[in-house]
């Protein structure tokens, strides 16, 4: 491979930032020292997740001028657990997230340089467009990856979020909502098939988890799903998504088998400077970590998006 997906780039640093009650999250930083940064780029990952697994496209924007940030959520990848256990992912409530994302914005605003962006996959994404749709954070534009805005499945959100709430009251909210070991064979198969179709780009996954285990996650927690589901509901309110002014890309694949498409298509509709990038099976839920055909044509979208829509010379304020 041309980037090495399995180390940390020399010139790239590896920290903590303290979290306003003092949480540690960990961050990545990372910029090239060719020439001016093309502005500043903030990447969410999704649940479970952390900034290992999407180095590949970190470099990518390092090398179009980018000056990048990673995070990993409160509670996962290298940022601590809140849950009973570190694997099972849980959080009380996801204004705890928003909370953090809103804090951390404030001071790497400071340090940043415009155009401001942020990238966001899955539940990234959602968390993201929260934070716009609630004045958190101003980026001057948003990239979003499959973002989290419905789960996949038949059956109604609503019900969904019903079944969830009795779950979760039901015993401790803290316990793993669904079952999960990985082992060789099908159910590998399987989850690997949900994510990716590049066996390679998945066996990355699998070697951080080996060389540091403190990254891997398992299922969420009851609590997460209510939450979960009362923030995607939240975002379906009218006048939420409406309220979004800033220029949005949307990328995302109806083979999608964790997300669900139509409520990204819905979503897409009602950003008023919205532009959606839509795959089929040829492409699961991690867009970013995709097969070469997949992968570079959403890179190539999200390219030419920003390069209409925040030009470099918007200055440093």
């Amino acid at each position: 491979m041309d980037f090495d997906r399995r180390a940390i780039p020399a010139a790239a640093r590896e920290s903590m930032w303290a979290a306003p009650d003092g949480h540690p999250v960990r961050r990545l930083d990372w910029s090239s020292a060719a020439g001016p940064p093309r502005g500043s780029l903030l990447f969410l990952p999704g649940r479970g997740d952390y900034y290992e697994k999407h180095l590949e496209a970190l470099h990518h924007w390092v090398g179009r001028g980018w000056r990048v940030t990673a995070l990993d959520w409160r509670g996962q990848g290298g940022s601590g657990r809140l849950g009973i256990d570190e694997a099972t992912g849980h959080v009380e409530d996801f204004a705890l997230w928003l909370g953090d994302l809103a804090a951390f914005w404030g001071a790497w605003r400071t340090d940043s340089v415009r155009p401001r962006i942020v990238v966001a996959h899955s539940m990234g994404g959602q968390l993201a467009l929260r934070a716009v749709a609630e004045d958190l954070i101003d980026p001057d534009a948003l990239v979003l990856a499959a973002p989290m805005l419905g789960l996949a499945g038949r059956v109604p959100g609503a019900a969904m979020h019903q079944v969830a709430r009795i779950m979760a009251a039901w015993g401790d909210a803290r316990r793993p909502a669904w079952k999960w070991k990985e082992e060789p064979g099908d159910k590998l198969a399987w989850r690997q098939r949900m994510l990716t179709h590049d066996d390679a780009r998945y066996g990355d996954e699998l070697w951080w988890r080996q060389h540091r285990p403190e990254l891997a996650m398992g299922p969420g927690s009851w609590r997460w799903v209510e939450r979960a589901y009362a923030s995607m509901r939240g975002l379906e309110r009218p006048g939420v998504l409406e309220r979004i002014a800033i220029p949005v890309i949307l990328v995302a694949s109806t083979g999608d088998k964790l997300v669900s498409f139509p409520a990204i298509e819905r979503a897409a509709r009602r950003i008023v400077r919205a532009e959606l990038v839509r795959f089929g099976p040829e492409a699961a839920h991690e867009i970013f970590r995709e097969a070469d055909p997949v992968r570079t044509k959403a890179l190539r979208r999200i390219d030419d998006f920003l390069d209409r829509v925040v030009p470099a010379e918007m200055g440093v304020a």
